[in-house]
């Protein structure tokens, strides 16, 4: 295969097949079946995702929670609004955070940030970083639950700047997994977001098994690339968990060759990332910035579910890598010819 460059993942998206809301229903999205060896399509319901799996084959999730990140304050003195969005806890005790602000050239060293009614929580640049990051320190009377609620309490949904629309009640519960359980992503694991409870129940008593890792997703999985040689993008690390209960359940189901589905790229990334060298998982825990794109050969799941992606985003790389380039791109414009929604509200695909 020919080196992927940048421009082979352009396609024309049009605004209008950005989902800006969730379906109805979790489970009731629309579901492409892409088989990668033929390049076939097939259109179902994503609860018809049933079908595809049989007893004890494995389905991977990631059980990150996302944490309200996106707060909006003000100055000192000048009353300026700022945004503020938290990326992850540096220091429990010292309440030190890693922030972007935004905008980020009014912000220096000592100034003062002023968030909610009666200014119930104020904060303090100590640090900057990098051009748009900044280190915060929150000054709170209280002990620390007390702290995280208010801080909560203040902060919204982090929904990604292409849903352009203001957040609404409905996104708490619709921007999480069901089975969202450690606190610690600003970006929801989005292939997740279409298991319902019932359909999960479902797939229990055909005996499909589940098995869960953890990463916190961040911002750059919306960052963009900007270097035609894909060779030279620098990922953003990200903390993962891989559990040893997990890889238990999944190498048992490699070495009866039963399917194993990685359910979202946050997922593949996460168990590529801890690989022996038969091709088995191993339980790992710390950071990853591992980049996967054309041509990659995986080694742990043999399909994958995921959402319909951006242009030029690592996730339709990955994807990508995964199902062929040709196939991949192929099938994107066969869901835009049939109206598939597109983002992290959209549709799903199964690469089977």
């Amino acid at each position: 295969m020919a080196e992927m460059k940048l421009s082979k993942f352009k396609y024309r998206l049009p605004d209008e097949q950005i989902a800006l809301h969730p379906a109805e229903n979790r489970d009731e999205s629309k579901l492409m079946v892409l088989d990668r060896r033929t390049g076939s399509v097939k259109h179902h319901l994503f609860r018809d995702v049933l079908d595809f799996f049989d007893d004890s084959d494995v389905l991977i999730f990631n059980d990150t929670k996302v944490f309200p990140a996106r707060l909006y304050g003000n100055k000192e003195k000048t009353g300026a609004e700022i945004e503020v969005f938290l990326l992850r806890e540096l220091n429990r005790e010292q309440r030190l955070w890693d922030v972007l602000v935004d905008p980020a050239r009014k912000i220096r060293i000592g100034n003062k940030l002023y968030f909610g009614e009666d200014d119930i929580l104020v904060a303090e640049v100590i640090d900057n970083t990098t051009s748009r990051g900044r280190t915060l320190r929150f000054l709170f009377d209280g002990n620390y639950d007390e702290f995280k609620k208010t801080l909560y309490s203040l902060g919204e949904t982090p929904l990604p700047r292409f849903i352009n629309r203001p957040v609404m009640p409905e996104d708490k519960d619709r921007y999480q997994t069901i089975f969202a359980k450690n606190e610690g992503a600003v970006a929801a694991p989005t292939a997740g977001l279409h298991f319902s409870r019932e359909l999960m129940k479902r797939l229990e008593i055909k005996g499909v098994k589940f098995s869960y890792i953890t990463l916190h997703a961040g911002l750059g999985n919306f960052r963009s690339v900007d270097v035609e040689d894909l060779t030279k993008h620098k990922m953003d690390s990200e903390q993962i968990w891989i559990y040893e209960e997990a890889c238990n359940i999944i190498n048992q189901a490699k070495t009866e060759h039963k399917n194993v589905c990685a359910v979202g790229t946050t997922v593949m990334r996460t168990i590529e990332s801890s690989v022996s060298t038969d091709g088995f998982l191993k339980p790992f825990e710390g950071w990853t910035n591992k980049f996967i794109f054309p041509p990659y050969e995986f080694s742990v799941a043999n399909r994958m579910i995921s959402n319909f992606h951006l242009p030029f985003s690592t996730l339709l790389m990955m994807v990508a890598a995964f199902a062929g380039y040709d196939h991949l791109m192929e099938a994107y414009h066969e869901a835009l010819r049939n109206q598939y929604r597109f983002g992290t509200y959209g549709d799903a695909m199964l690469i089977i």
